[in-house]
């Protein structure tokens, strides 16, 4: 557990001191004797307990991994800085001196990165200001992704209503532009569904599907406003010879796939059956495209779907053997930190649901080594951590996250 050759009773001695208290002080705060404090910092009573190591890093005011002698870590907790957006959206006064269109690019740009890269914490701090200058700067396009970055990170940090305003602003802002319309759905999908309103989000991202797919490929569903089609799907070209670009094919795939979680997330399994499919069609046509809208789409992100779809469905031994053959495959890994992350608290969250504790754990773990802040930040992940650490023994890894976001008793 150490990773040097302090002894863990001599990092308590010595932040003791730093924080200026007696052993007397410190045995006080911890309901604790001062013998018992002595001897921890002596080396006479071993300190070996994750419960005990958080309450006395608790009263010292530092990470328990500082105690352990680990190399410092995302920090644990939600990200302050909500209310802080949540004034930069509500504000409707323009900036005197709004920021040239190259500087917010790069702004813009600097903050998909942090985003990508799960930097919630930076990327909190960044939005405020960020929103002001875009707000500011009259640029539709750069404003509408201003808006996707701050509800796709209110979504994170379990703002869901909050996230759909944002989104929502988006799709005001975008207007009659179809590309970015689509864009802002994928948005408010988002949003709905982190609000458990899956019905309106799959109406939603159908809606937006229908008007970015080629005519040939869509049939109105009355029944839901929706998209069924036919394989036409497959060919990015419709029948009066426009050719689509590739990143809105990959836009028209995410909103496929959206709609696809939100079906499964109502029950209708059918439905995200078909959907996946069909998201599968249009991605596989799709090569070398730069991803100017920042969708992350392709084969890869449909198989992810359509392990989620199997879990929300029980079928847990499909959903197992879809997962080991996906996480396995190149592309698995080079999409961006954020989407693997949450992808595998999603899936442990949907083991739970099957009472696979130990896979659960798994994907808790690794989620935790690709992106800290996906597991550590989000509300979601912490309910996954309190559920899977009941078990008695916990699963391996998980009492050391347990302890991390201060769950451990």
């Amino acid at each position: 557990m150490i990773s040097d050759d302090v002894p863990i009773g001599r990092r308590v001695a010595s932040w003791r001191v730093r924080r200026s208290m007696t052993q007397q002080m410190l045995a006080d705060r911890l309901r604790r004797s001062k013998s018992w404090v002595d001897k921890i910092e002596r080396g006479a009573r071993p300190l070996d307990r994750y419960s005990v190591i958080q309450e006395v890093a608790h009263v010292l005011r530092v990470d328990p991994e500082v105690l352990l002698g680990q190399p410092p870590s995302t920090p644990a907790g939600t990200p302050d800085g909500v209310d802080d957006i949540r004034a930069a959206l509500a504000r409707y006064d323009i900036p005197q001196a709004p920021p040239q269109t190259e500087e917010l690019k790069r702004q813009v740009g600097h903050a998909w990165l942090s985003y990508q890269h799960a930097h919630y914490g930076q990327l909190v701090r960044l939005l405020p200001g960020l929103l002001d200058a875009a707000q500011g700067a009259r640029s539709t396009e750069l404003l509408v992704q201003a808006y996707r970055i701050t509800s796709s990170l209110l979504v994170k940090l379990d703002e869901p209503d909050l996230a759909w305003l944002a989104a929502d602003r988006a799709m005001s802002t975008a207007g009659d532009n179809q590309i970015l319309a689509a864009t802002a759905a994928i948005s408010v999908a988002h949003a709905l569904r982190a609000a458990a309103r899956n019905h309106l989000a799959l109406t939603a991202t159908l809606t937006a599907a229908s008007r970015i797919l080629p005519p040939q490929s869509r049939r109105v569903d009355h029944e839901v406003g929706g998209l069924r089609g036919d394989q036409s799907a497959r060919q990015p070209h419709d029948q009066r010879g426009e050719g689509k670009g590739a990143g809105e094919w990959a836009v028209g795939g995410t909103l496929l796939v959206q709609a696809a979680l939100a079906a499964a997330g109502s029950g209708d399994h059918h439905r995200a059956g078909e959907l996946t499919d069909r998201a599968m069609g249009v991605a596989a046509n799709l090569r070398g495209y730069d991803d100017t809208h920042r969708t992350s789409f392709g084969p890869i992100v449909v198989d992810l779907a359509r392990v989620l779809s199997a879990a929300q469905r029980g079928d847990a031994d499909e959903a197992l053997h879809r997962h080991s053959a996906a996480i396995r495959r190149e592309a698995f890994r080079r999409l961006p930190a954020e989407y693997r992350g949450a992808y595998l608290v999603d899936v442990a969250r949907a083991y739970l649901q099957v009472g696979d504790l130990r896979g659960a754990a798994r994907a808790l773990v690794d989620a935790d080594s690709v992106a800290p802040a996906e597991v550590r930040c989000r509300p979601l992940a912490r309910t996954v951590i309190a559920e899977i650490a009941r078990a008695n023994p916990a699963p391996a890894g998980v009492a050391r996250l347990a302890t991390l976001v201060g769950l451990t008793r």
